[in-house]
């Protein structure tokens, strides 16, 4: 069975694990803790294969626009990686502006409404039960995610296309802001020990909740380190082009 973080130790949940949790006012829900309230709740319409298929339906149909629309920019030609990463910040656009933009709007009508999207978050939310019950912090960081990182990621993506000068700058901005967030994001998940999810679940708890998350955990951490040498190589050159053509430090 699962349990909750309590003294350290964690206390046996009495509802077995195949079946679904009701709240005080009796609705029946797939939720963890099993106890919890969802008033208003009702069971999605769409089945779980036709929300993943369209979400990454999507979510490759947008991969697959920005790799041939970065084919096309330059010059300079952008090299394969650099390709794959703007192909990245495409897909956080989406995700960050539109999926958890649409979050942010609607979490409180999300668990009782039938919308495609709220009906994906009520899919998610067995990973995450925080997702349907408006949790303080996940509102926030949601928020927080749709409309700072979601514009700043398309702005990025319009950077690299464009060769800006400031592109790696907002590569820095974004990658360091979505690793924070991540990390705040797993670490009140595990203070509250683990507590709104099946742990061991293959589908919602490795799938949805550990694999999806970090991967804006391992992938940030990759550009914010790329992007930290390009501004170090490009400071260099600018220290270097001073009068006496020698790096100084300040």
């Amino acid at each position: 069975g699962r349990g909750y973080k309590n003294g350290g130790r964690r206390a046996a949940v009495t509802a077995p694990p195949g079946m679904a949790g009701a709240g005080s006012e009796g609705v029946v829900h797939p939720y963890w803790p099993r106890d919890l309230r969802l008033p208003g709740y009702r069971v999605n319409e769409r089945s779980v294969a036709s929300i993943l298929t369209f979400l990454f339906a999507v979510s490759g149909a947008l991969l697959a626009a920005t790799w041939l629309l970065s084919g096309r920019s330059g010059p300079p030609r952008l090299g394969l990686l650099r390709r794959l990463a703007v192909c990245w910040f495409a897909v956080c656009a989406f995700i960050h502006g539109v999926i958890e933009g649409w979050f942010s709007l609607n979490y409180r009508l999300i668990p009782g409404d039938q919308a495609f999207l709220s009906q994906l978050w009520k899919e998610y939310a067995k990973g995450d039960s925080r997702y349907v019950t408006a949790d303080n912090f996940t509102v926030c960081m949601e928020t927080i995610t749709a409309w700072t990182w979601g514009p700043l990621s398309l702005w990025t993506v319009v950077a690299f296309l464009k060769n800006k000068p400031y592109r790696f700058v907002l590569q820095l901005i974004v990658s360091l802001g979505q690793l924070y967030g991540d990390v705040l994001y797993f670490y009140t998940e595990y203070q509250d020990g683990f507590s709104h999810s099946e742990v061991g679940h293959p589908l919602h708890f490795w799938f949805y909740f550990v694999f999806m998350n970090s991967l804006w955990i391992i992938i940030p951490a990759i550009l914010i380190l790329d992007a930290w040498l390009h501004l170090s190589r490009a400071q260099h050159a600018a220290d270097s082009a001073r009068p006496g053509g020698k790096s100084k430090s300040t």
